[in-house]
């Protein structure tokens, strides 16, 4: 059969895509290497010997910027889809029995705050108010191409005045606060702003998921700005979620609508090659052989493995293909999944906290340890004091495990993607003891209560998910790969160098986070150029 598009991936931003040019009378076909569909916001078992039935968000596992122009075209909650919002957003348990929670209303975080950091009371509101205020200005980029600085003639005069007006009547200090905190140092700003320790590592905690650098390296700082954009179907800025049956309800809604809107969608076909013909892609070849024949051809998977493992060098200039091996990927997080017999009990966690409220605490380390652990695992080294944020799922959703099951998953930040003089194949499982240990030490019940353990390094995730060097972006979240440098300069607007040939994933515009707007965006320049 012959197609308009075929989509390579059926992750988030494919389907996404998808979607959008089957409303547009397009006919698409989705392929898939794994047996289901989701890409990394997937919900899965974590072990079905030792544990039935009980289920985790896999890879992804907290609902953020996903946005809510996407879930009402969709119809994402006719299909199932639904989130509850996490309050308080962001809970960090320290080493003296002291939990910290960053709450939405503002009486109950200045309560917090006068207890933990009286003397930044001011300077915290304040800070919080200005970065809603500038991350309002990079909002509406989210759902467009961005700004096109090599437009030229008519297309240049329309450029001007789109950006003009997503800018009119920004101040002089907010244009020098958006240049700081897309340029600055994480850690620098928070040792200038706030006194409290315990503050500072509050918001570190929030701040440089999946990211390079530590905190005192330059361009740490953008992290705030991006997540206090908006999300949820309410599209309030800074909102996160829980999903009801895990990341993986997000794609199955979507794959609904998809599948109503008439795309179909192959899963454990795994594309081997994209087909182009005088340099214009024309398809598919699968692993099985069989070649299937498009007029578009859209990847979702990361740019890497896209023009490096799916389309013959011969089709691609020596330089380009060049700028695409420097794209700087070198996954620095990884997993650990958990299922428990009894749920956490985290030192000091305030006995008033309700099921929910105590769904999620985050081990956080100093800045200046954040810093070093950074640092070796650029050398290849397993850091001393993990970084590592809990997320206790079925305390929300009780859809994910049997009675008297608890489900525990856990992000590890700073993590080599080859470690020094061994390999992950060695070290997975001392990673998942280190993890334990270190959740033992603020919930000392844990250790003893897990009955399943599932271990995700990076280099599992790319072997498992097929993203290159286990990066959950596509690609680092960096100023110099960010924007229209995204995933290369005069690359950014989806389109490549092979005719015909697209990019819709997360090493697109605007990056990495299960937000579907690379997914869209995508779409929208496909349907533009037709």
């Amino acid at each position: 059969m012959h197609y308009d598009v075929i989509i390579i991936g059926a992750g988030h931003n494919g389907l996404t895509a998808a979607a959008y040019l089957a409303r547009a009378q397009k006919k698409v076909l989705v392929l898939e290497r794994r047996d289901v569909v989701g890409g990394c916001a997937v919900t899965e078992e974590v072990d079905s010997d030792l544990a039935p039935g009980c289920r985790v968000s896999t890879a992804s596992y907290i609902a953020s910027m996903l946005r809510p122009t996407i879930i009402r075209d969709l119809k994402l909650a006719s299909y199932g889809l639904r989130m509850v919002a996490c309050d308080p957003g962001v809970q960090a348990a320290f080493d003296d029995h002291d939990v910290v929670a960053w709450w939405s209303d503002q009486g109950k975080m200045r309560a917090e705050l006068e207890r933990i950091a009286p003397n930044d009371v001011r300077r915290f509101f304040e800070t919080e108010e200005e970065l809603k205020r500038l991350a309002a200005y990079l909002q509406p980029f989210f759902l467009e191409s961005p700004p096109d600085i090599h437009a030229t003639g008519l297309s240049r005069l329309a450029e001007l005045w789109r950006n003009y007006r997503r800018f009119r009547g920004i101040t002089g200090d907010d244009v020098s606060g958006l240049i700081r905190f897309l340029t600055g140092s994480l850690g620098e700003f928070l040792d200038r702003r706030f006194e409290s320790d315990k503050l500072k590592r509050l918001i570190l905690s929030n701040s440089l998921y999946g990211k390079h650098g530590g905190p005192y390296q330059p361009g740490t700082a953008m992290g705030l700005l991006f997540h206090l954009l908006s999300g949820g179907d309410a599209e309030q800025q800074a909102w996160q979620g829980h999903v009801i049956g895990g990341m993986g309800a997000i794609t199955a809604a979507m794959r609904g609508a998809c599948e109503d809107l008439g795309i179909e969608i192959r899963t454990s076909s795994r594309v081997a090659g994209i087909n182009v013909a005088n340099g214009k892609a024309s398809g598919v070849t699968l692993e099985s052989g069989d070649s299937i024949d498009a007029d578009i051809v859209v990847s979702n998977a990361d740019p890497k493995r896209t023009f490096l493992g799916l389309v013959e060098s011969g089709e691609l200039s020596d330089d380009f293909r060049r700028d695409v091996e420097n794209i700087r990927m070198n996954g620095p997080a990884g997993k650990v999944n958990y299922v428990l017999s009894e749920e956490p009990r985290v030192n000091g966690m305030p006995a008033g906290r309700s099921q929910t409220e105590r769904s999620l605490f985050t081990l956080i380390p100093t800045l200046q340890e954040a810093e070093a652990n950074y640092n070796a695992s650029q050398r290849g080294e397993l850091p001393e004091r993990l970084w590592v944020d809990c997320v206790l799922a079925s305390n929300v959703d009780d859809t994910l495990a049997p009675e008297g099951r608890h489900m525990l998953t856990c992000f590890v930040q700073y993590l080599p993607y080859k470690p020094a003089g061994s390999d992950w194949n060695e070290l997975r499982e001392a990673l998942g003891d280190r993890v334990t240990e270190l959740i033992g030490r603020f919930a000392p019940n844990v250790p003893a209560s897990v009955i399943a353990r599932r271990v995700y390094t990076p280099l599992d995730l790319e072997q498992t998910f097929g993203i290159t060097e286990g990066n959950i972006f596509h690609g680092d979240i960096s100023l110099e790969q960010m924007f229209f440098m995204r995933p290369l300069p005069r690359w950014s607007h989806y389109e490549t160098p092979v005719d015909n040939l697209y990019l819709c994933g997360a090493g697109t515009h605007p990056g990495g986070g299960v937000t579907g707007a690379p997914g869209y965006n995508a779409a929208h320049a496909i349907l533009r150029s037709r």
